[in-house]
């Protein structure tokens, strides 16, 4: 993954987006050192976002489990409840 400043980013921004995502490159933007942004080809956020979904559904099992063990509200009172 290569790191670029924020102003050569915005110098090269023609150049940077088709790097990312015809060469499927990962780019850090940084400024004064640090981590500012990252830039990733659309397949990357598909992959990030279901991954992200895959965790937020082993909390969501993992805090329901919890309710249950503590005597709470059961799923289908609590989907009812919140109309899902």
């Amino acid at each position: 993954m290569d790191d670029i400043t924020a102003a050569d980013a915005r110098k090269q921004w023609s150049d940077l987006l088709n790097r990312v995502a015809y060469a499927k490159e990962r780019v850090v933007v940084t400024r004064h050192g640090r981590p500012l942004a990252a830039l990733v080809p659309v397949e990357d956020l598909g992959m990030i976002e279901r991954v992200r979904g895959l965790l937020r559904g082993r909390d969501v099992r993992g805090a329901l489990r919890e309710a249950e063990e503590l005597g709470g509200v059961s799923w289908e009172a609590l989907r009812v409840e919140l109309d899902l």
